[in-house]
């Protein structure tokens, strides 16, 4: 690839990525409305098995993951849905620029406002279970790695779900079986630092998901497009 089609490679992605934040930002309802489901789940679980502290903060790191990895389902739905619509999403597959690069360019979009925004206010809800700082820094931690491999998942049940019936239905039965992995070690790096334990190996699989993720989900989800729009 010459150095003027990097540029307009790059250029197309900046482009999309941009688009979708500013659509993202227009409607406002969409974006925190995954940050309030998960202000809201966390919280309530303290309601329901009472204020004994050392029970939070055992069931803390499980429920703060538990309640992001439902949070980042809720928007996933329109991650394609809305170009399929408006027929945008066809332009993007005759683009000359690869349909990998700006399905990682959507994603990414996806992720810096819900993704993002749920490791911002993680540490937040943390405080209601007790969590000692050294927990709540490795829950930032495992958020920061784990979520966007929610995302990047997510967007392959999304691209096989364009334009299906009770598409957020059958994409919660495709992605969380897939994602949890990302369940169980992000919120053992947490209950490992609690038990006085080195977390580095879950961050580790942590990262080599996130790398296989990031290698592998866009032209998943590029294939199940094409699939899809057949």
């Amino acid at each position: 690839m010459s150095a003027v089609d990097r540029a307009g490679t790059l250029a197309a992605m900046a482009a999309l990525f941009a688009r979708d934040v500013r659509l993202a930002l227009r409607r406002k309802s969409d974006t925190l409305g995954a940050a309030f489901f998960f202000i809201i789940v966390a919280s309530l679980f303290p309601l329901g098995v009472g204020p004994e502290p050392s029970l939070l903060v055992r069931m803390g790191p499980g429920i703060v993951w538990v309640a992001a990895l439902l949070a980042s389902m809720l928007s996933m739905p329109r991650l394609f849905a809305d170009d399929a619509a408006d027929g945008s999403l066809e332009q993007l597959l005759l683009s000359s620029t690869p349909l990998p690069l700006l399905v990682l360019s959507k994603v990414a979009a996806h992720w810096l406002l819900s993704g993002l925004l749920l490791v911002i206010v993680a540490p937040l809800l943390a405080v209601q279970y007790g969590l000692p700082a050294e927990q709540v820094g490795m829950l930032v931690v495992s958020l920061l790695l784990g979520t966007p491999v929610l995302s990047l998942v997510g967007a392959i049940g999304a691209a096989l779900t364009v334009g299906v019936r009770g598409a957020a239905v059958l994409l919660s039965l495709l992605v969380l079986p897939l994602v949890t992995p990302v369940l169980i070690f992000g919120a053992g790096a947490v209950e490992a630092v609690g038990a006085g334990v080195d977390a580095s190996a879950h961050l580790s699989l942590l990262g080599a998901m996130l790398a296989l993720a990031l290698f592998g989900a866009p032209w998943a989800a590029s294939t199940a497009l094409r699939i899809s729009l057949d």
